[in-house]
């Protein structure tokens, strides 16, 4: 079951864009947490099944990320196939 915190972060980081400024001063000021503390919750959400039935597009698309960061990583250091 997830905590308030976390539906509050999954609600934001399903629609961050619509706030003024940059990413992080939202943060601080919609959420009270710094954007270190945002992206660490956000990764141990990202493989909660929770967090997935509260916010599957959100959820699906950090995972999306994730996954390409990772190819990415792969292909810069040379471990993973070429495309």
């Amino acid at each position: 079951m997830l905590g308030e915190r976390d539906r509050a972060v999954l609600d934001f980081e399903s629609r961050w864009w619509l706030y003024p400024g940059p990413k992080d001063r939202a943060i601080r000021a919609h959420l009270g947490i710094s954007a270190t503390r945002y992206y660490q919750v956000l990764r141990r959400l990202m493989d909660d099944p929770a967090a997935e039935e509260h916010a599957p597009l959100t959820i699906r698309r950090l995972r999306k990320v994730r996954e390409h960061g990772r190819r990415r990583a792969d292909r810069r250091l040379g471990d993973g196939q070429r495309p």
